[in-house]
């Protein structure tokens, strides 16, 4: 591997593990803030159960007071009952004192209800207390944590700045202008490349490029524009099952996933269809049998694909070529011509044991 490359990955490792500490030392503030206005909550639950018990106190002052005004009252009129000299007015009094009584009652008994709710204000004070005084004791020792972690945060950034700035000398200018310009942009300015791939974008390469990459040569992804590196640890494709068997297995009959050829399909010519059944829905995805690019969106129907998807199958040859639908999501909106031309390859099988009037492709040359 060249010296230039190699400095790039180290750069390129740096710049990462900058990137993470930078972003967890500004996420650690954060995290204290929702602690802290998680605790400024409690406090005002607090405030309020304090103030609702304020404010029974006051009622049954009140009360209180106004009992007592009532009962100066009754007595009063006791005392004006002695000195009447008409049954009318006496019972005028007596009218006035049973009122008076009455409201003391009343009174008395609103008293009584505020006496019984006292008992739950002064749990729902006692518990939100409690709930404070252990929120304040674990915000500390979040602070406490969040100030130690910045503090080791801080010293691997020292750390990680020390060991960029040695990358960055040991690059060619040119290069690393390359590196810091798509790096910007695309988060990352180099990529390793595997089974022929560009691992940053996830485009297949041509031969030659590929070629020139796996020589040492250093060279630039056409699609993304990131530096190209080759690992033989790891960039070495592992081989796929043989395709030139001389009978082709048969496909599983109830499948959860699938492969299927459609030699015309409206009007779209020669297309490839992978279905696939997940938590009670089925998916379709179409694409160009010969270029491999996706045709229009993902199309979802409940139930199972050889159902939902029955009149798109119709006149179709299901295929034996693996589906990997992880690597579909990868792939995004364009098949690699490696699994073009396993499908290619598998169709070509299934043709030559079809029945006559089975369909058949168009004379169009696959990719290649």
């Amino acid at each position: 591997m060249l010296p230039d490359v190699q400095h790039l990955m180290e750069l390129q490792q740096a710049d990462r593990e900058i990137l993470r500490l930078n972003q967890e030392v500004a996420a650690l503030p954060k995290r204290v803030a929702a602690i802290e206005a998680k605790l400024a909550g409690t406090k005002a639950g607090l405030d309020k159960a304090k103030t609702a018990v304020k404010a029974d106190e006051a009622t049954r002052r009140s009360y209180e007071s106004s009992i007592q005004d009532l009962q100066g009252k009754v007595s009063k009129y006791r005392d004006q009952s002695l000195a009447v000299k008409t049954n009318e007015q006496y019972k005028a009094l007596l009218h006035e004192i049973q009122f008076a009584e009455q409201d003391i009652k009343a009174n008395e008994d609103k008293i009584l209800e505020l006496m019984l709710n006292a008992e739950a204000r002064d749990k729902d004070v006692k518990a939100a207390e409690l709930e404070l005084k252990a929120e304040m004791a674990e915000i500390e020792k979040e602070k406490s944590a969040a100030r130690e972690r910045t503090a080791e945060d801080e010293k691997l950034l020292a750390e990680w700045n020390g060991k960029r700035n040695q990358a960055r000398a040991g690059v060619n200018e040119d290069l690393l202008r390359q590196y810091e310009r798509v790096s910007k942009f695309r988060g990352s300015g180099l990529a390793e490349v595997r089974d022929q791939k560009c691992m940053g974008c996830q485009v297949m390469l041509r031969p030659q490029t590929y070629n020139e990459v796996r020589s040492g040569q250093v060279i630039v992804c056409e699609s993304c524009q990131r530096i190209l590196y080759f690992d033989p640890a790891t960039g070495v494709a592992e081989e796929r099952p043989s395709l030139t068997a001389k009978r082709r297995v048969r496909p599983k009959t109830h499948v959860d996933k699938a492969w299927f050829y459609r030699a015309e399909y409206n009007d779209l010519g020669e297309v490839f269809f992978a279905f696939l059944n997940s938590d009670g829905n089925a998916s379709r995805r179409l694409y160009d049998a010969h270029t491999g690019r996706k045709i229009g969106d993902t199309q979802y129907q409940p139930g199972d694909f050889s159902v939902a998807f029955a009149d798109d199958i119709k006149s179709g040859i299901r295929l034996h070529t693996t589906l990997d639908v992880a690597q579909l999501e990868e792939w995004a909106s364009e098949l690699p011509m490696t699994e073009i031309d396993e499908l290619h390859a598998d169709l070509k099988k299934a043709l030559r044991e079809a029945p006559p009037e089975a369909p058949q492709p168009s004379q169009h040359p696959a990719a290649s």
